[in-house]
């Protein structure tokens, strides 16, 4: 009798990985090699991406030669073709997955995302292709992931920065989601390319061809190409999305607390009303450089609904635009506008009995960071390269402001806190007078300090500066005084007259980003002889050597 035919090969379960490029994509296709039951797959479909787009690549013409570009084919007999291992993992870019595909590559096998944030991705990007928001395909994984969950199979979702600070959690979590066991030497692989690696391996995988694990995440990132930062706000709103649904127990940088349970559970899925749009509550976000987060600058009413009702709409909103205008907001939105935006919300939420709305009104977004109201044009940044904001070369003018320095017994001024009202007051009253600071007197009328720094005056050699009681006891205040003692200067601390000042051989005022600035003029007196005082150029010296002298280093990159 003839022998009997071989058993068919079984099918192996496929595990489909998928990410954006520079995700540590290959390193983790590393990792699952190494198991004893896992076959793996370079991106099996890059040939059937290059034939349907016809986008460029240095190995275009040799990839098209080597791999089968049917993308259907690909799938029904190598992706899910028979097998000699138990598992096969498929390496997929995101962007490959095209819609002449096969449904099959979605319905069958496991899959998991990996991510990695944009502002990682992006310094490196661009070695082999130029950088675009459908190379990156970082909006596919979140059609992928969307997808998945509507097949009614959620993937796992990792994050490349915690598989490089804890591969061990991470991977083992990875495996137990994808119902596989964990095996230890996925952590390691021998340096060197792979009888496995893409046709594309010599373009893209140098940096991984010389590891033998996962390595740390750099601790300070890399300076970012900041021609690419429209790409990368592109981005990070696909990100975020993915971040959210990454488990928070695995490889955590700290410990995350659980999310507090909220005294209305309703409000977990609520409409907020931001600027002019509704967002869900956690988009519903203000910039940083928002007035009421650069200083508290906002005003606000709250409102109570009742069987369909707002409670004293109008006696809420006399009560607003009157707190506006005593803050000299400008552009205030009318009151048809902010009545129109309640109501939206109101029913978008489907809110009309037993309801209350927190309505807030800020002085708006800044084009620079300061307390000045003239900084409300448009929006800033967070970061910025800025030097002394005055004139430390000819000197500033200031004014007396009639808006005094908050007592202890109120707000007490040593605490550095984000409420600036008191501040923004005096500043109001500086700009109006188009001096550059304003002086802010204590409750008895002696000088505190300027809406924004501390201040001190010279008097026949000796230098005084008020006490701290209604001041904020500056970093550079302190400085200063220790280099008066240092410069072999009498120094005083004490109660001081406005009158004082305005008789005063030399005045400066100090801040970390004013330095020291002399002052040349006050309530329209000059002071001195109109110009800067030998005692504030012996100071402003003294100052520089300090500055230029001290302070930690900025850590850098040990490859950097």
């Amino acid at each position: 009798m003839p022998p009997p035919p071989p058993e068919p090969e079984p099918e192996p379960v496929v595990i489909h990985a998928w990410s954006a490029p520079r995700s540590l994509s290959t390193s983790l296709m590393y990792s699952f090699a190494q198991r004893d039951d896992m076959e793996v797959l370079d991106e099996p479909l890059y040939a059937n991406f290059l034939r349907v787009t016809g986008v460029d690549r240095p190995y275009r013409e040799e990839l098209l030669s080597n791999m089968d570009p049917d993308g259907n084919k690909v799938i029904s007999e190598v992706i899910f073709g028979p097998g000699k291992r138990k598992y096969r993992y498929c390496k997929h870019i995101a962007k490959q997955r095209l819609p002449n595909l096969s449904s099959d590559l979605m319905k069958k096998g496991k899959h998991f995302i990996l991510i990695r944030n944009p502002l990682n991705i992006l310094p490196s990007f661009d070695k082999v292709v130029p950088p675009s928001f459908f190379e990156l395909g970082i909006a596919e994984l979140v059609s992928i992931y969307s997808e998945l969950c509507e097949l009614g199979s959620p993937p796992p979702v990792i994050d490349a920065d915690d598989l490089q600070r804890d591969p061990e959690a991470v991977l083992s979590g990875l495996c137990e989601d994808l119902g596989i066991p964990y095996q230890p030497q996925m952590l390691q692989w021998e340096a060197g390319p792979k009888d496995f690696d893409g046709i594309w391996a010599p373009w893209w995988y140098r940096s991984v061809h010389k590891s033998t694990g996962f390595s740390m995440p750099r601790r300070y990132p890399l300076t970012f190409p900041f021609a690419l930062y429209d790409l990368l706000e592109q981005s990070l709103p696909f990100y975020n999305v993915l971040k959210r649904h990454v488990s928070k127990t695995i490889g955590s940088p700290q410990p995350t607390l659980p999310d507090p349970p909220l005294p209305v559970p309703e409000n977990k899925k609520i409409l907020v009303w931001v600027g002019d749009e509704l967002l869900p509550r956690d988009s519903a976000k203000v910039s940083v450089f928002d007035s009421v987060v650069q200083g508290g600058d906002a005003v606000w009413e709250g409102l109570r609904i009742y069987d369909g009702k707002v409670f004293k709409l109008d006696e809420h909103l006399d009560r607003l635009f009157d707190s506006a205008k005593a803050m000299a907001f400008s552009n205030v939105p009318s009151r048809d506008w902010i009545k129109d935006a309640i109501f939206r919300t109101l029913n978008a939420n489907g809110m009309f009995n037993n309801a209350h709305i927190r309505l807030t009104l800020t002085r708006g977004k800044k084009v620079t960071s300061g307390m000045s109201p003239a900084f409300n044009l448009y929006g800033c940044t967070l970061i910025e390269w800025k030097p002394p904001v005055y004139d430390n070369s000819h000197g500033i003018k200031l004014v007396t402001a009639t808006t005094r320095r908050n007592s202890p017994n109120s707000i007490d001024s040593k605490i550095h806190h984000n409420n600036l009202i008191n501040n923004i007051l005096a500043k109001i009253e500086g700009n109006l007078a188009q001096a550059e600071d304003a002086i802010m007197l204590d409750k008895d009328g002696f000088v505190s300090e300027t809406n924004a720094t501390n201040i001190f005056m010279v008097k026949k050699g000796i230098v005084l500066t008020p006490h701290a009681e209604y001041c904020l006891p500056g970093i550079t205040r302190a400085t200063v005084m220790d280099l008066v003692v240092k410069e072999s200067l009498v120094l005083h601390e004490r109660r001081i007259s406005l009158s004082e000042f305005h008789a005063a051989d030399e005045v400066w005022t100090t801040g970390t980003m004013g330095e020291i600035t002399p002052v040349v003029m006050i309530d329209g007196r000059e002071i001195g002889d109109g110009k800067i005082g030998p005692v504030t150029r012996q100071i402003q010296n003294a100052y520089k050597v300090i500055t230029a002298g001290s302070g930690v280093t900025i850590p850098r990159n040990a490859d950097e």
